[in-house]
């Protein structure tokens, strides 16, 4: 599928991508990544494919869809079916399953094979009250046996290799990652992905690595292990790989809106070089791609409705900005749209915040 992208987009966020020595170092099942990968985090409403593809053209080495419900993949339900929509430009890519039904996991694991992504993913994390309440997502961290086989029925049913997003614990008397990460690798998976959170901390205080780390350097784990949780620039980033070893870093809530975290970590990880923050003018093509690639994959008024969130982000810190802020927010109509997003190139050209705690995490 090729994509038509502007040349000043081209400049800004694919240069960096054509390092000529690229070390294939990790394996996930026949999966080759590169050196220190960073993955993009399946969000619900918010890595549909034109974010994908965004995150893409600034680094992401690997992609997820939004998660998607076992049940209404086999009810066949429009809008579990819809998030099966996969692409080639945003491969490798996974495929995230949640439920708290053994036989209901396997049928839908079959049901996304057919959509041909490179894995499947179990989402044994998500700690929103009306799924992990239920028994799915991180409420399976109550009922270990019942995770497991879970996950080998996944593992049993699917051709493909299967992964694991999960967290350190139900709450603080049950951080039990370190044992249900040994148990998941002996069900079959082929990487583990860790949220430093508990389920009952949602994403409230602070991620806790430590717990991340003490699974990495478990002898007895043999698979990736990759850390997530308030990763919110370069510097953050590569703390944590130096820290803990972790084979990747996966970044979720700080991309919505910031893309380009992806090029900057991707930069600073290979040169130490932290690069500037985007331009207003670099910011605002970016942003009309997006918008233009969401109306194409979407359509219609949806597609405006869920972007909104982005861009409340795209042009944060800039001076002077409300009026303008809930203009845009409250647009409804693309070329509306496209217009405030031209105004605001034209009134803060070239303009770079100096505070560089919302760029770099410093």
């Amino acid at each position: 599928m090729w994509l038509r992208v502007s040349p000043i987009l081209l400049i800004l966020h694919l240069s960096y991508l054509l390092n000529p020595i690229i070390k294939i170092l990790l394996t996930i099942g026949n999966i080759s990544l590169r050196n220190y990968p960073l993955f993009l985090a399946p969000m619900e409403d918010i890595t549909d494919p034109s974010f994908r593809m965004i995150c893409k053209m600034n680094g992401a080495d690997f992609m997820y869809t939004e998660f998607i419900s076992s049940d209404g993949l086999i009810r066949d339900g429009e809008k579990s079916v819809r998030k099966l929509d996969i692409y080639d430009f945003e491969r490798p890519i996974g495929i995230q399953l949640y439920g708290h039904l053994k036989d209901a996991m396997a049928e839908a694991a079959l049901i996304a094979e057919e959509a041909k992504p490179e894995l499947i993913d179990i989402n044994f994390g998500c700690p929103i009250k009306k799924i992990a309440n239920r028994g799915a997502g991180a409420g399976m961290l109550r009922n270990v046996p019942l995770m497991i086989e879970i996950t080998k029925a996944i593992v049993r049913a699917v051709k493909l290799p299967v992964t694991v997003k999960t967290r350190i614990g139900w709450d603080d008397e049950n951080k039990n990652i370190v044992e249900v990460a040994e148990r998941l690798q002996d069900a079959g998976i082929k990487a583990l992905t860790i949220h430093g959170r508990t389920r009952t901390q949602l994403y409230k205080g602070v991620a806790d690595w430590t717990l991340i780390g003490a699974v990495k350097n478990n002898q007895r784990m043999k698979i990736p292990v990759i850390g997530n949780g308030d990763i919110d620039g370069p510097i953050k980033a590569k703390e944590m790989f130096d820290r803990y070893g972790v084979d990747g870093i996966m970044i979720g809530r700080a991309t919505v809106g910031r893309p380009w975290i992806f090029r900057d970590t991707r930069h600073y990880l290979d040169t130490g070089e932290l690069l500037p923050e985007p331009s207003v003018n670099e910011k605002a093509d970016l942003a009309l791609l997006h918008l233009d690639k969401s109306i194409e994959f979407k359509e219609g008024k949806r597609a405006i409705y869920e972007i909104r969130r982005h861009f409340s982000n795209y042009f944060k810190g800039l001076p002077h900005f409300k009026e303008t802020r809930l203009k845009l927010l409250t647009a409804t109509e693309v070329d509306e749209i496209k217009t405030i997003i031209n105004e605001i190139r034209e009134k803060w050209d070239d303009f770079r915040t100096n505070d560089k705690t919302s760029v770099y995490g410093i």
